[in-house]
């Protein structure tokens, strides 16, 4: 009997003893068993990117994490679209995207590289540049503290449009006020003549229907997405776009510590490189459609002269040679960043 009593005793005790082992990774898969994420986009809800990517991205996290992670895009903005990094870094929503000229301090200096000219005609191998050479090559994690970088990407050639007059000559862009989303495009418009005004993307219909402004620096999409048919008589295309926009998708750092390896790794595989063929694509498609309307809404699409071009060809150059010299001090080659970007693009300068 008292042989059965201390049997009975140590299985007892045994099996509480594996219950406390066990009871830690018990505790663990629950904590990873359901995270819900928040995501805010401030772009209109029609957006060919907020439908061709963001959101088919967002609802496939579930997907490949067989539904332990799951994103809710909302339905309007939690905020202003230049505060989107800081509402992630700062936990306010989980999950935003947005671009780095928004930012007004110095935080994204290498992210500049993918703002330059005559970059590339195509989005989908610009964002895949652009996520190879600032992610790996200039650490652009480093420069997105608070966050987990998710995706990083460009759209496609930037254009220049107005409608004042056709600009055939740096001297046409004198005086124009036009609109910049900040960062190189708007130091390379002060330097040819024009008065560049930042705005977001929302502000820029009413400023240009009501004769605020003369023009604006916009993908052909832009113009179509942004409702700008009827107030844009010209627009001028340069070799690789006159300038481009550099975009983030970042994921708030203790949110992103907070899910398994396990799951981190399989959000990964839908976002870097792969994200960036497919945000790309979304852009390419809406400019191919953007150009149709754009044509049958009797705009003029014309190249920019060689005159123009060696104009913009000069003011670059220096500012990628003063941003190379920037990062050089961080202890980054910006020219072979650079040359490495254009030849992944198709591009020679």
């Amino acid at each position: 009997m008292e042989f059965s009593k201390t049997k009975v005793a140590r299985r007892t005790l045994l099996g509480m003893a594996t219950a406390a082992m066990l009871a830690p990774t018990a505790f663990a898969t629950a904590a990873y068993a359901e995270t819900k994420l928040v995501l805010s986009s401030w772009l209109p809800p029609r957006h060919p990117i907020v439908v061709n990517a963001i959101k088919p991205w967002a609802k496939e996290i579930s997907k490949v994490t067989d539904g332990r992670v799951s994103v809710r895009v909302l339905a309007k903005s939690a905020g202003a679209p230049p505060a989107h990094f800081d509402m992630a870094a700062d936990g306010v929503v989980d999950i935003t995207y947005g671009l780095h000229s928004f930012t007004k301090d110095n935080r994204f200096q290498r992210s500049r590289i993918g703002q330059f000219s005559f970059l590339g005609d195509d989005a989908v191998s610009g964002s895949k540049a652009f996520w190879d050479v600032y992610a790996n090559d200039l650490d652009a994690q480093a420069e997105h503290k608070g966050t987990k970088v998710l995706g990083l990407f460009v759209h496609g050639p930037g254009v220049f449009h107005n409608n004042v007059r056709k600009l055939n000559t740096p001297a046409d862009i004198e005086g124009l006020k036009i609109r910049v989303p900040g960062g190189y495009i708007a130091d390379l418009a002060s330097d040819l003549g024009a008065s560049p005004l930042f705005m977001p993307s929302g502000e820029v219909y009413e400023t240009l229907s009501r004769g605020i402004i003369d023009g604006v620096t916009f993908t052909y999409e832009a113009l179509t997405a942004f409702k700008l048919l009827d107030h844009v008589k010209y627009s001028m295309r340069v070799p690789g776009g006159i300038y481009n926009t550099t975009w983030f998708l970042v994921m708030n750092e203790d949110k992103w510590k907070g899910i398994s390896a396990e799951d981190q790794a399989a959000i990964m595989a839908i976002s870097g490189d792969t994200f960036a063929e497919r945000v790309g694509k979304a852009w390419n498609d809406a400019d191919e459609k953007a150009i149709e309307r754009i044509n049958k809404a009797g705009i003029e699409i014309y190249d920019a002269s060689p005159e123009m071009v060696a104009a913009i060809k000069e003011k670059a150059a220096a500012y990628e040679a003063e941003w190379a010299k920037a990062v050089a001090e961080d202890g980054f080659d910006g020219t072979a960043a650079l040359t490495k970007f254009r030849k992944s693009t198709g591009v020679e300068k």
